[in-house]
């Protein structure tokens, strides 16, 4: 069985009750389409937990191409100067990462090097093919889809591109394959409490806002969950959540049902 996850953003709780359902098996592959680090503090556990599992293969991430370029750890040049450092450490802190950095900066040296040279190794697009329906894997973007003519003053290179764009509904869609990514929460394309996996025409959106606080009662877009796709047969998985009564409420009141 394939199985696809995007955007863990630090969540244990969520990732636990995912795992449980799932079942992994020996002969499955589990793919993670990054942002397995940041907004929630466990981030760095779940990463080495990943790097461990020999049927899981993880994909680059926005959240985790920040961490690497806040600490001069490839994918950037050096710090030319200090203004550099702020600038790259302050973006990164702005989007969750200091949780992260705390963690750490509490890691022995060889652990540390150990994680960015995986981090440095990850693709940004993986081809796969099931039930022959081809997919391509991404956390944003795929690839191909960059111009570098009209990106340029956007993005340094397709690789920043592809963990960074935020696809709208009106982009055009991919012909010749399905593209699976995360990185924009569902409640971008589709209304709906809780957040579910969007599909439309050769798009899969798997980023149902696992990365929000976990207290945050927000009546227009709902709690975040953690979810999982299986590819063999579609069928959707969610962590399961700690406030079934705030969901059921809020359902009452937008839809009327219970």
């Amino acid at each position: 069985m394939i199985y696809v996850m995007s955007d863990i953003h630090g969540n244990m709780r969520r990732f636990n009750s995912i795992m449980e359902q799932i079942n992994l098996q020996p002969e499955d592959t589990l793919y993670i389409l990054g942002d397995v680090i940041d907004r929630h503090p466990d981030g760095l556990r779940i990463l080495r937990r990943i790097m461990a599992m020999p049927n899981a293969r993880m994909l680059l991430g926005n959240h985790e191409l920040m961490m690497l370029q806040a600490l001069g750890l490839g994918y950037c040049d050096h710090f030319a100067n200090e203004g550099d450092s702020v600038r790259l450490f302050g973006r990164w802190y702005r989007n969750g990462g200091q949780v992260t950095h705390q963690h750490w900066k509490h890691l022995r040296k060889s652990l540390r090097n150990e994680i960015a040279k995986y981090l440095i190794s990850l693709p940004v697009n993986i081809d796969i093919t099931v039930n022959g329906i081809p997919y391509k894997l991404a956390h944003a973007e795929a690839v191909e889809t960059f111009d570098y003519a009209w990106d340029k003053h956007r993005y340094k290179d397709s690789s920043e591109y592809a963990v960074w764009y935020r696809r709208y509904l009106e982009d055009a869609h991919p012909q010749d394959y399905t593209l699976v990514f995360g990185h924009t929460p569902t409640r971008q394309f589709q209304s709906g409490i809780p957040m579910s996996i969007f599909k439309d025409d050769n798009l899969i959106g798997i980023d149902c806002g696992c990365g929000y606080p976990d207290d945050v009662d927000d009546e227009d877009y709902g709690r975040g969950r953690l979810a999982c796709l299986r590819l063999d047969d579609i069928k959707e998985f969610y962590s399961e959540e700690q406030h079934e009564e705030w969901v059921q409420r809020i359902r009452q009141r937008f839809y009327g049902d219970g």
